[in-house]
């Protein structure tokens, strides 16, 4: 059997006792999630030890069970491989070449020699951190030139650094929004999305993905509860691969007095012409939306997030939103490479331009072959819907021994039944990658 690349293989016995107590489970409860009893009130002497042991922890159990499921059948574990160097078109793992379709180096700019040279001069200049807080501690000027860059990009007054996009949707959303507002969001959002409400304590709905009809529904019924109401959604959608109706999201948000919020991580550098994402897409100026935020880590070959638009906005985020405040600034090298990647990209639009042929090459075989690619649109994401979580395992390995990688997307972090491989595609992947992947993927079924 193969040993998990995350640790030691679990026990025959182990496997076996948490795979029936999974099952025993989901008999008892019909499949969902049940009501957790109240907490109650225990002596010391009483409490388990199982409160006392992370390995019982019952989400690390929970996490178990497929574990122990893939061990069984003898399937290599998907995640956290080791790639050997920049993880482009192709990769590098164990010493083999493999075709790539797991990166969003969507531009084949992380590792471009200007976007390293950039780096390495300002590790040169600046050293390797921030080493502090940029409100107490001072910033970098190649902090600002990429938030002046930025802010450019979309034609807003002003734009903030954070050093994880993760923690820029969480701090944003839960430093900027209360208990009386309303934050309401397309379905399929991100999860730091989710979680900067959940901070904010603020009042949460959703509508069904891209349908904004019953977003203008569901507003014109209850907007008038709430004091702020944040419309939230994103310029590309990474498992999915399609886009929202940018001008009805505008008209909605107008005619309903909400503020509208566009998540860019995978839709700058990939849509429009040139490559500036959902306003360029559909001609609609940058200050049309209230809040761009954005990633650095796809496009734009860095780390971190980004927060665009008015001034009032980003100055409020600066001297007050606990993520950047109370957070280290985002370090020199990686604010001088992503500052580089987007001048390449400006200045080398037949990057976009080949990008867009590829993806639009992949969806066209795949959906000729008769695979399930879901809502995709042909916008460099593109998911191949195989239905459950165990054959998306198994089609992983199966690809992964014909040297070529792509990762599963399982429960839970999508559906049972929407389990699925997500290829990613960039504009270095050659016309005989694509149609080799989409062959193997094909066969694979």
């Amino acid at each position: 059997m193969t040993k998990s690349s995350t640790g030691a293989s679990l026990g025959t016995k182990t496997k076996n006792q948490l795979i029936e107590r999974f099952l025993k489970k989901k008999a008892t409860s019909g499949g969902m999630d049940t009501p957790q009893p109240a907490a109650r009130t225990v002596s010391r002497s009483s409490v388990p030890e199982a409160f006392t042991r992370f390995d019982r922890h019952p989400g690390y159990e929970k996490m178990m069970v497929p574990k122990a499921a893939a061990d069984r059948l003898g399937l290599r574990n998907p995640f956290f491989i080791a790639h050997d160097g920049v993880a482009g078109a192709v990769t590098r793992i164990n010493g083999r070449e493999y075709i790539n379709f797991s990166s969003y180096n969507y531009l084949g700019l992380a590792g471009h020699p200007r976007v390293n040279k950039a780096a390495k001069d300002a590790i040169d200049r600046y050293g390797t951190s921030a080493s502090a807080s940029r409100l107490v501690a001072g910033e970098r000027p190649v902090q600002r030139e990429l938030e002046e860059a930025l802010a450019a990009h979309y034609a807003v007054d002003d734009c903030i650094l954070f050093v994880s996009g993760h923690a820029t949707n969480v701090t944003t959303i839960g430093y900027l929004f209360g208990p009386r507002d309303l934050v309401i969001h397309d379905a399929l959002i991100h999860n730091s999305v989710i979680e900067g409400i959940k901070l904010a304590g603020s009042v949460r709905r959703s509508f069904p993905h891209n349908d904004v009809d019953a977003l203008d529904a569901i507003l014109g019924e209850i907007r008038g509860q709430f004091e702020r109401v944040l419309v939230v959604v994103e310029g590309l959608y990474s498992m999915d691969g399609d886009i929202p109706d940018l001008p009805r999201l505008i008209d909605i948000k107008t005619r309903h007095k909400a503020l509208l919020m566009v998540d860019e991580a995978h839709s700058l550098g990939v849509l429009g012409d040139k490559g500036s994402g959902l306003h360029e897409h559909f001609g609609v100026p940058g200050t049309a939306v209230d809040i761009w935020m954005g990633t650095l880590s796809k496009t734009l070959a860095g780390c971190g997030g980004f927060i665009a638009g008015e001034r009032a906005l980003v100055e409020h985020l600066k001297y007050a939103a606990p993520g950047f405040v109370y957070s280290v600034g985002m370090a020199p090298p990686l604010a001088a490479a992503s500052l580089e990647a987007l001048r390449i990209m400006y200045a080398e639009p037949e990057r976009v331009a080949r990008l867009h042929e590829r993806a639009g090459q992949f969806l066209t075989l795949a959906r000729q072959a008769g695979i399930d690619t879901g809502f995709s649109q042909g916008y460099a994401v593109i998911p191949t819907i195989v239905g459950n979580s165990l054959k998306a395992a198994k089609i992983f390995n199966q690809l992964f021994e014909n040297g070529i990688n792509v990762q599963p997307i399982i429960y839970p972090a999508v559906e049972e039944r929407a389990a699925r491989l997500r290829f990613f595609v960039s504009c270095q992947h050659t016309e005989a990658q694509i149609v080799m992947a989409v062959s193997a993927l094909e066969k694979s079924n």
